[in-house]
């Protein structure tokens, strides 16, 4: 199966209402103060997915919060949500987020640092349960261009999977102009936000 999560940053309730009627109930969101802003304001029922970077001075506010944390991406945010969540006895389903082609303006760690992060979260962190993987592929709106990225995502996927000794279910990537080749590399989570509420206005 592929979840369809409506990527809702900057649309206003009136649109996600609407959406929420037609059936939708995955909502991801870029950043931690808008989606608890809107979360306090729409129904209770709605499985919110925080997508964009938090920093770790931020923990408290995601700690437990949401459905699905798409984007951990360092030892110290790991470290921050942990210790939150023991003090709440709560747990925080977590993807961590790879940046595959090192592009220093996206968040997200290297590959070649997975393994190690991935591992400090199983032994360190009890109260993170680790998912799975999420990328942004360096090319944007590029159809099949970006699938080698995503079929890359799977296969560390599948290595972490014999590391880890855990199931690891769940590949979040792809989006409206490349979700297509995504699920045909094994996405189960895509964030749809243009072919839903249509684009973005132009910057002035």
């Amino acid at each position: 199966e592929v979840t369809l999560i409506a990527v809702s940053k900057t649309k206003p309730l009136e649109m996600l209402q609407e959406i929420y009627g037609e059936g939708v109930r995955d909502f991801g969101e870029n950043k931690v103060q808008e989606l608890c802003d809107k979360m306090e304001q729409l129904p209770s029922d709605i499985r919110w997915h925080m997508i964009g970077h938090v920093q770790h001075r931020k923990a408290a506010q995601v700690a437990g919060a949401f459905h699905l944390l798409h984007s951990l991406d360092s030892r110290r945010l790991a470290e921050a949500l942990e210790r939150r969540l023991a003090e709440q006895n709560r747990r925080q389903p977590v993807l961590i987020e790879v940046n595959l082609a090192a592009e220093a303006q996206k968040s997200g760690l290297g590959a070649e640092d997975l393994p190690a992060l991935a591992d400090y979260v199983c032994e360190s962190c009890p109260h993170l349960d680790l998912q799975g993987l999420m990328c942004l592929p360096p090319v944007f709106d590029a159809g099949d261009a970006a699938r080698p990225y995503f079929a890359r995502l799977r296969g560390l996927r599948d290595a972490l999977r014999t590391r880890l000794g855990l199931p690891l279910p769940e590949l979040s990537m792809g989006m409206s102009g490349d979700f297509a080749g995504a699920v045909a590399e094994g996405a189960t989570l895509v964030r749809i936000g243009t072919d839903i509420f249509g684009p973005r206005p132009a910057k002035a």
